[in-house]
């Protein structure tokens, strides 16, 4: 494939992204009564409610099949490669560069999760469009590709809303321990170009973080046990220590109730479901199919999905009027996951297909192999704006890195699947 055709696959849907995102950026500055900070909260809840629950059952059950998930067993192992190299590597960043405590989430969440959906959606047909792609005639090249991504858009939706959806609750909870013990000036001053109904709003969620700030937080952030004076109860020496067995125990009971607390959230209890029905062949011929009888089900469920990523976009871009000039988020951060995403992950993602190649893993299709490579090369997924709308924490940071990572990610997309397509040849 010629270099310059290769760069127009690439450049497309990232184009596409950036024109929305400033398109919402426009309308929140221009129009503020339009797209005020209240109204960006309050579709940031549509979209994690309604959305982005939508979009995950519609694609996990129409792309995945029992036999699928068997033979393509490797496809959520690698994205699960992806989360752990680029967790790891974001980890290291933020212990280098150390942040603000409610922004090391999210630089850990730019580098971890990639966006499995709608680009790979359009870079991958573009790809088996082009005359010279090692994958054979176009239009079976198509059909696989699509079979490919879409199940690696709900497999990495899984992953998106439960580790990443994590991270940036935990950050949620930290910034209100911050708030309570003295932050609140500084917020107040931060939103005081806003409209009064926007002040009025966010004063309350100070208030209430500020009332009741412990119910927020884990337990390893909450203050100690204290008397109604103020007075800190201090249990004597001997009852304070406490048994490994039982520390052990009570870290492991935490943990499981972490993970209760992310399974039913609605995006989760979605992509449970889409297995589901993927897997159970009676239950998927009920929903999918031009005949099945509950069609308009998943016809309905489509419809609602399709509206995520344009409303998560225009979101990311009007939050982008605040970030910029007055982000938190510091340049050598933005450069540190840059290098991550576009350096350090894909280099490392072909010595691991080299060695799931070596070990067998892999099915013989050059084309399954190119998008696993490609999940290492993506730029930060959307949703993760969502998250930090939606739980209040990094939403001017997440859009400047949304804005920089996006105006890399062309030119890194199309040197990276140069490499690809050149070993895959």
């Amino acid at each position: 494939m010629e270099f310059l055709s290769l760069l127009v696959a690439a450049s497309m849907p990232v184009l596409q992204l950036l024109l929305i995102g400033f398109l919402g950026a426009f309308l929140a500055y221009k129009f503020s009564t339009v797209f005020s900070d209240n109204v960006r909260r309050n579709m940031n809840k549509i979209v994690f409610a309604v959305f982005s629950p939508a979009l995950v059952f519609a694609s996990l059950a129409k792309a995945v099949t029992l036999a699928q998930l068997i033979s393509w067993w490797y496809m959520p192992v690698n994205i699960g490669i992806t989360f752990l190299i680029g967790g790891i590597l974001g980890w290291i960043a933020v212990k280098i560069l150390r942040p603000a405590r409610h922004l090391e989430g999210l630089i850990i969440a730019n580098c971890s999760a990639g966006n499995l959906g709608n680009l790979m959606l359009m870079i991958v047909p573009a790809v088996c469009d082009q005359p010279g792609n090692p994958f054979g005639d176009q239009n079976t090249c198509r059909a696989r590709g699509l079979s490919y991504v879409s199940t690696s858009m709900a497999l990495g939706g899984f992953y998106i809303w439960t580790h990443t959806y994590s991270l940036l609750k935990k950050d949620g909870a930290i910034y209100a321990q911050l708030i309570s013990e003295g932050s609140v000036k500084k917020t107040a001053k931060q939103y005081s170009s806003a409209s009064l109904e926007d002040e009025s709003a966010h004063s309350r969620e100070i208030r209430e973080a500020i009332n009741d700030p412990e119910s927020q937080l884990p337990p390893s952030l909450k203050s100690p046990d204290m008397y109604p004076d103020g007075t800190i109860i201090q249990p004597l020496l001997g009852v304070t220590k406490m048994h490994t067995g039982e520390h052990i125990w009570k870290m492991v009971i935490g943990t499981f109730h972490e993970i209760a607390e992310e399974l039913v959230e609605p995006p989760t209890i979605a992509a449970l479901a889409g297995f589901a029905v993927g897997a159970v062949p009676w239950l998927k011929s009920l929903i999918i199919g031009s005949r099945a009888p509950l069609r308009v089900i998943q016809d309905s469920l489509e419809t609602l999905g399709n509206g995520t990523l344009p409303c998560t976009t225009l979101i990311l871009g009007g939050n982008l009027t605040r970030g910029i000039g007055r982000s938190a988020v510091k340049p050598s951060a933005i450069v540190a996951i840059a290098l991550v995403r576009y350096i350090a992950l894909p280099a490392s993602g072909i010595f691991v297909m080299k060695a799931a190649s070596y070990a067998g893993f892999l099915p013989e299709d050059p084309l399954f192999s190119y998008v696993l490579l490609t999940q290492f090369t993506l730029p930060p997924a959307v949703a993760i704006g969502v998250m930090a709308q939606l739980f209040g924490v990094g939403q001017e940071e997440s859009s400047v890195i949304f804005l920089w990572m996006y105006l890399l990610s062309a030119f890194a997309l199309t040197a990276w699947s140069t490499v690809f397509l050149y070993l895959l040849s």
